[in-house]
């Protein structure tokens, strides 16, 4: 009789969910648990630390262990101090773009053009409500050269194959008119750090 293995409980950004929920049924994660913050506290990440401590609290009477599905997000090294105090680990790195892309190659991709402008595959589906709506370009059309007047290309890193998703991005670097460039990264380190995690 194999033993039971232990739940994990993964607080994850509601940006990755989706990634998430595709790997655990990929791997047959079914021990590991998820438990998402919405994706718009990227909008306000100095809220980020208190909250996942606040998720971390809550719940660790219940989980073994805990696994922080975030990188840095903009929150200046609160996150992790929050994490150090509290015993928990994260994903590497400053932000999904380099933990999708790996670390060396986002440093490689940062370095060949500063001024590039990223999505993800979350990014590209929601662009509209993020970028359009979230920064009020749909009713401020002048702000959209004052915002991105410093950005030359909007590379796309795409976790998946999809004409759809493809072809939103594209859409998007039109009317950002940036010059566009697509990056297929699949799952990177998102991938590899939940395997490590599942497979304690």
């Amino acid at each position: 009789m194999s033993a039971q293995v232990e739940p994990v409980l993964v607080l994850a950004c509601g940006a990755i969910a989706r990634e998430i929920q595709q790997l655990k049924s990929l791997n047959g994660w079914e021990h590991l648990k998820l438990k998402c913050l919405e994706a718009d506290l990227h909008n306000r990440p100095e809220r980020i630390p208190e909250r996942v401590r606040a998720e971390i609290q809550r719940h660790r009477g219940q989980y073994p262990q805990i696994f922080v599905a975030y990188a840095d997000c903009g929150t200046g090294g609160l996150l992790d101090r929050v994490l150090e105090s509290e015993g928990v680990e994260r994903l590497p790195g400053a932000h999904c773009y380099a933990f999708f892309a790996g670390q060396q190659a986002f440093a490689e991709l940062a370095e060949a053009e500063l001024g590039s402008f990223y999505l993800t595959d979350f990014l590209a589906r929601h662009f509209e409500r993020l970028v359009v709506k979230g920064m009020q370009l749909d009713q401020h059309p002048e702000l959209l050269p004052m915002y991105f007047n410093h950005y030359r290309r909007l590379v796309y890193l795409a976790q998946t194959s999809n004409p759809d998703l493809l072809a939103k991005a594209q859409a998007a670097a039109e009317y950002l008119h940036l010059e566009f460039k697509l990056v297929p990264t699949g799952y990177g380190e998102l991938a590899t750090e939940l395997a490590r995690i599942a497979q304690r």
